[in-house]
């Protein structure tokens, strides 16, 4: 079921991230034969790229894709490296569950505020709410990686092959 619904958030994330490409280049393409770009060009890029990138979190996660530094750990045996990376996953799991908690305080701040943005005056806590359910399905599925990991569930992973979450 998670990595149904990642993988739904990573296509809509991707739906995103390619609809904003073409608004972006129409705007480019209008201001520059026309003079005439789109209206909130600039307020709709940044909302919808922190959109996609929320929605691509968890498929990431998922696949275990996220950049690592593996200077001092390459040489570690396979259940030595799996467990620092299990821990890692819990680090994760913090550090997208504190995100994903304080970006649904901030749309609730913003929301009795009634902050709108500046040319299309959409009310922003739709950008602030629209970013935690990424942040907390990654968080989620971080959790359960972490735990895998740390309890032996998975076997050592001696390539750093994705893909370990199954």
């Amino acid at each position: 079921m998670l990595t149904s619904l990642s993988n739904a958030f990573g296509l809509a994330g991707s739906g995103v991230a390619l609809a904003v490409g073409f608004m972006t280049t129409t705007s480019v393409i209008l201001r520059a034969v026309w003079d005439m770009p789109i209206p909130g060009d600039v307020e709709i890029t940044q909302v919808g790229i922190a959109l996609a990138i929320s929605l691509c979190l968890p498929v990431c996660q998922l696949r275990r894709a996220n950049i690592l530094v593996d200077f001092f750990t390459q040489r570690c045996k396979g259940r030595t490296r799996q467990m620092l990376d299990g821990a890692g996953c819990w680090l994760l799991v913090v550090m997208y569950g504190l995100l994903a908690w304080r970006t649904a305080v901030g749309a609730a701040s913003v929301k009795q505020a009634g902050e709108t943005t500046m040319i299309l005056s959409v009310p922003m806590w739709w950008a602030y709410a629209s970013l935690a359910p990424g942040l907390a399905l990654a968080a989620l599925i971080a959790l359960i990686q972490g735990w895998k990991m740390l309890s032996g569930m998975l076997p050592p992973d001696d390539n750093n092959e994705p893909g370990a979450f199954r």
